[in-house]
């Protein structure tokens, strides 16, 4: 079968589990983007099958997370007034960039969004923290893990585990302390732990697994409407998110949320 660039597939072997755009193709290596999970991949020709699924069906996931984030919407508008926090959402896939920032602008909330490849982030995100001086920073994009490439040295399993990492090295610089500054990293099958360890306070993946496009801007959405003088409730919110523990975790702080009264 003839594939061109852009047709929706799935692998064989991994018996249609997930659903992949294809970006580029090299003699018979065909090159694959996640379509809901932030992956990337490749293929031989023989191992795809064009998915023809309807698009509703494809996208369904986004209209549940909508429905799961209410909860953190019910305001008392009658007498409270409320400033949710500033986030600043920086994506390796314009795509999902564009995803993200629909889900906030479902809620109503102060977002910024900036397209950067994971090798570029790190150069530019202290210009952009200064611009924007954000609550919370998502720094997201695509990852994978190849097991063979891990032998000498384990960061260079994940194919961007490492430019995620030294950009929340130069967002530390900008801002030392977790509860001021918020910070959302990882792709599909990150590395968790040294993630957690640069200074991020939510990470991918646990239990190396791929994580949803939304997953990311759940968690920002959540704190970023989360009562400030509280802490938040870590297990809720991750229970949120598609894979819950096992995609994401992080730890206890406080919501980034002013209530203030009268209206």
């Amino acid at each position: 079968m003839n594939f061109k660039i852009g047709d929706m597939v799935t692998r064989r072997s991994y018996n249609h589990d997930v659903i992949f755009k294809i970006t580029d193709i090299s003699e018979k290596i065909v090159f694959l983007k996640g379509v809901n999970v932030r992956l990337y991949a490749d293929s031989v020709m023989e191992d795809l099958k064009i998915y023809d699924e309807s698009l509703e069906k494809t996208f369904k996931d986004d209209k549940v997370f909508q429905e799961n984030v209410q909860e953190y919407m019910k305001f008392n508008r009658d007498e409270y007034f409320y400033l949710p926090g500033r986030i600043l959402h920086i994506d390796g896939d314009k795509e999902y960039l564009e995803r993200c920032l629909k889900f906030y602008k479902e809620a109503d909330i102060l977002v910024y969004g900036k397209y950067e490849k994971e090798d570029q982030m790190a150069l530019n995100i202290k210009n952009h923290l200064e611009e924007i001086q954000p609550d919370v920073v998502v720094i997201t994009g695509h990852d994978a893990y190849y097991k063979k490439k891990g032998e000498k040295e384990e960061l260079l399993a994940y194919k961007n585990t490492k430019n995620f990492i030294n950009a929340i090295f130069e967002a530390r610089k900008y801002e030392k302390s977790p509860d001021k500054l918020i910070i959302i990293a990882g792709a599909c099958q990150s590395n968790y732990e040294e993630l957690i360890k640069a200074g991020a306070n939510f990470a991918s993946s646990p239990r190396r697994i791929n994580i949803h496009a939304l997953d990311p801007a759940i968690i920002a959405l959540a704190l970023s409407l989360s009562d400030k003088s509280k802490e938040i409730d870590l297990l809720k919110i991750l229970d949120k998110t598609k894979y819950g523990k096992n995609g994401l975790g992080g730890i206890i702080t406080g919501g980034t949320m002013y209530i203030g009264y009268p209206r």
